[in-house]
């Protein structure tokens, strides 16, 4: 790989028409940042940002002439920096915007740069929806590519069960399709494999009917209630309609509106609950959830999709520091609830003013449990019902080490609850025994690296949850 300086790829194409950055240009700091800055963030040597498929083009193939590692750059939401390592080449895609949407099919056309803000509103004037992420800044590109989760998925399943097709530039430096009938191994491989196999320039999904309006809002419990409510909301969510989505998160209790001061910065359960079918139904769909204990705060109300689906942007706003894993859980039992409360309670002090320190316990079921092949993606589903996550969002530098400490510990303790496959999206990558489980089976990973073998056999895209080919 050439050096690790502003004089690095000093070759690299004169044909490329998009913007290049390198260390010690006036642009350099603002193409470098990602939306999440982790403490191990890198300065790249070169980032080239893309203007059309013909640019990707042009960088695989320098790529592949020069044998150099390539990191791939979407929406910059990965949580572990992968989007700017240290002395690596970038490619940004984040300047490919196209959307096209048939309305008589249902048939959208998304072009990698995209993210869910956008998406979300342009499908919205058709009443039309893919189901996806809950932060409007998330690129489509690195959630459809992990699997794919949020308010919809009990209703419509993963982002990558409504994926039809993907533009891809493999690591030779050609342009292909995939879908179910042209390169399947190829589209089995990146619905829930991340970036290892090529670089999608652009998605086509199927989406799916969707009212303008939902139900939405926030249920706050106090500390003392904790215990109950997630052991309420175990006994509902199973038996809920699949068109409820709740997440409860045991995080400080925010100075919102109409919540008494006493209660700011304490330990309390916050449930986000978006409820997306027939609006006359809203009430009795969403009331058992504000019955689970005496509510702080309950605000559930009429909002547009697109503003419903913003409503964690509040703490994922760009530029923050961040640390997270997590993995499934095949119940939510007393003593996962045990681990999340006691935790709750570890975080110092010193960093609860400054910090959002939050475990998510998302409910699973309905589609994306149910109604899914494990053997149809590389995204792993099997025995998973609830989907927890460890995460820690902050600004200063000094408060990095005992933040990823908290997160370090609680995952440690909630291992053991845990399954081994999981949704590598929103954790941390975990070494390369964990990576061979968390794609389910020992046979599906065998899978996923003979597709690596085909697609990528020099590993030039392993700035990911990288998947070894064989040959390595």
């Amino acid at each position: 790989m050439p050096g690790s300086n502003g004089d690095a790829f000093r070759d690299f194409p004169e044909s490329f028409r998009g913007a290049v950055h390198r260390p010690g240009d006036a642009n350099y700091p603002d193409a470098r940042k990602t939306m999440i800055t982790t403490p191990d963030i890198g300065a790249p040597s070169l980032i080239a940002r893309a203007v059309d498929a013909e640019d990707v083009l042009t960088v695989a193939r320098y790529a592949a002439d020069t044998g150099t590692p390539l990191a791939v750059r979407a929406g910059g939401h990965g949580a572990d920096g992968y989007a700017s390592p240290q002395d690596a080449l970038v490619l940004d895609l984040g300047s490919l915007k196209d959307i096209a949407v048939s309305p008589g099919t249902g048939v959208v056309r998304l072009s990698s740069g995209v993210v869910l803000g956008e998406m979300d509103t342009a499908l919205e004037e058709y009443g039309l929806v893919v189901p996806a992420g809950t932060v409007s800044t998330t690129g489509v590109a690195g959630l459809t590519l992990g699997g794919g989760v949020g308010y919809n998925m009990r209703r419509y399943g993963a982002t990558v069960d409504n994926l039809l097709s993907m533009n891809v530039v493999t690591t030779d430096g050609r342009l292909v399709r995939a879908s179910g009938t042209e390169n399947p191994d190829l589209f089995w491989a990146l619905r829930g494999g991340a970036g290892n196999f090529g670089i999608v320039t652009s998605f086509e999904f199927q989406a799916r009917p969707m009212n303008r309006e939902v139900a939405s809002g926030l249920v706050l419990y106090p500390r003392e209630q904790i215990n109950d409510v997630l052991a309420g909301l175990r006994e509902h969510m199973p038996k809920a309609p699949r068109e409820l989505a709740g997440i409860a998160l045991v995080t400080q209790c925010p100075p919102l509106p109409g919540v008494p001061e006493e209660y700011y910065g304490t330990d309390i359960l916050m449930m986000i609950v978006v409820y997306v079918g027939p609006l006359d139904k809203a009430d009795s769909a969403t009331t058992p959830l504000t019955a689970l204990g005496r509510p702080i705060l309950s605000q559930i109300t009429r909002r547009r999709w697109s503003e419903t689906n913003r409503m964690l942007d509040m703490i994922f706003t760009p530029g923050r520091r961040a640390h997270s894993k997590g993995g499934y859980l095949s119940e939510l039992s007393d003593e996962a609830i045990e681990v999340a409360v006691r935790h709750a309670a570890l975080l110092p002090d010193e960093v609860r003013p400054r910090a959002n320190a939050t475990q998510n316990i998302w409910a699973l079921g309905g589609a994306i449990s149910e109604d899914f092949d494990e053997s149809s993606a590389a995204f792993s589903r099997e025995g998973a019902n609830w989907l927890c996550e460890a995460v820690a969002v902050w600004d200063d530098p000094a408060d990095d080490q005992v933040l990823r400490d908290w997160v370090d510990s609680l995952n440690t303790d909630m291992r053991p609850h845990m399954r081994d496959n999981t949704y590598i999206n929103l954790t941390r990558d975990q070494g390369p025994d964990w990576r061979r489980k968390v794609w389910g089976s020992a046979e599906k990973y065998d899978r996923l690296v003979r597709a690596k073998n085909t697609w990528d056999p020099h590993n030039l895209l392993r700035f990911n949850k990288n998947i070894v080919p064989a040959s390595s």
